[in-house]
């Protein structure tokens, strides 16, 4: 009996995702001094090594769980608990547009439910003979449902956050449609009375909407994992509507979690940990060194404890980067390849 259960662990791998590892080179070095990472670093140096496809976790997300066309709408739709049909819908989230110099800046918007509800009506009123029909059945994850196809190529939310937008406008057959679209929402929004009462509070602006992730309901997802761990809405999203268990990222009380899991008999189990991505986004490179410590000690370490003492066969850890994503496949029997040597993690974004 013990030894049918020791076969089940030998076969368990756990996936890493990691979006954003390393800083771009210029300021990486500096960034990342003093940081104290052995078990990353260790890792990455005795992993087996290559070049990953994509370029963002949205990319990394669609490839795995088979969603294609970066058709990310209709997912976190029904994540959100409504049926697709057969209509084609976009993401249409809130955001707040600021001028700085000649650019301008997006930034994500917090909305309360309520306000979400009376900007989407209004919104409908608007746009009631041009077949737009808005619903935010979440208040930060709002919605835009269409006849057909608008022919447009869009860039995802967290691609877009902190930067000037004009290089990420729709772009496509109906490309320019769409730029006008987006102005009259832009000033609809920009004089309704809600706003004009956030301004007063001291609150950003909801004085835009970004469109992304556009499609049509697919296939049934892929379940590639038994378990997911995330503190990512989109993956808990993707998890969800494939019908496999999500979690919170382990904790205080490290892997037991993750453990107790693969005993029971979860052969794969996927963690995504977008704390690094989230602290660029909002430009704050103490909060990216903040959860990359953490990564470390509630992750990183106790999974390579868990390699090395037979609870795991393999560690796979993805490095998704808007340039040169790479994987890293570590296994038992690379871990014992002591004669690679650690190299810190600035090297990583150099080479």
């Amino acid at each position: 009996m013990m030894a049918d259960a020791r076969l089940t662990y030998m076969n368990s791998h756990v996936h890493l995702v990691v979006p954003d590892l390393f800083l771009p080179g210029e300021i990486a070095s500096k960034v990342c001094a003093g940081l104290h990472l052995p078990a990353l670093e260790k890792i990455l140096s005795r992993a087996r090594a290559a070049p990953l496809r994509g370029t963002s976790l949205e990319d990394w997300l669609c490839q795995t769980f088979g969603v294609a066309e970066q058709a990310i709408a209709p997912v976190t739709l029904q994540a959100d608990e409504v049926e697709p049909g057969t209509h084609y819908w976009l993401r249409a989230d809130p955001v707040h547009l600021r001028i700085l110099h000649d650019q301008l800046i997006l930034q994500s918007a917090m909305a309360e439910r309520e306000e979400a509800a009376q900007l989407c009506a209004a919104l409908n009123e608007h746009f009631a003979g041009d077949d737009l029909h808005f619903v935010a059945p979440h208040s930060q994850r709002w919605y835009l449902r269409l006849g057909n196809d608008p022919r447009i190529d869009t860039a995802s939310l967290a691609q877009v956050v902190g930067k000037n937008v004009h290089q990420f406008l729709p772009q496509g057959q109906e490309g320019l449609r769409w730029h006008s679209i987006l102005n009259e929402i832009q000033m609809l929004l920009f004089a309704h009375p809600l706003n004009e009462a956030r301004e007063l509070r001291g609150e950003w602006q909801i004085n835009g909407l970004w469109l992304w992730g556009g499609g049509y309901a697919g296939a049934a997802l892929r379940r590639p994992f038994g378990r997911v761990y995330t503190d990512s809405e989109l993956a808990a999203a993707f998890a969800t509507v494939a019908d496999v268990g999500c979690a919170p990222l382990p904790g205080g009380d490290g892997m037991e979690d993750v453990e107790r899991c693969i005993k029971d008999g979860s052969q794969e189990v996927l963690i995504v940990w977008d704390g690094l991505r989230a602290a660029l986004q909002d430009g704050d490179l103490g909060g990216w060194r903040e959860s990359l410590q953490h990564l470390e000690q509630r992750c990183v370490y106790p999974l390579l404890q868990a390699l090395r003492s037979g609870l795991i066969e393999k560690i796979t850890l993805d490095a998704v980067q808007e340039t040169s994503s790479r994987r890293f496949v570590l296994t038992r029997h690379d871990n014992w390849k002591f004669w690679r040597r650690a190299r810190r993690l600035d090297c990583y974004s150099r080479t």
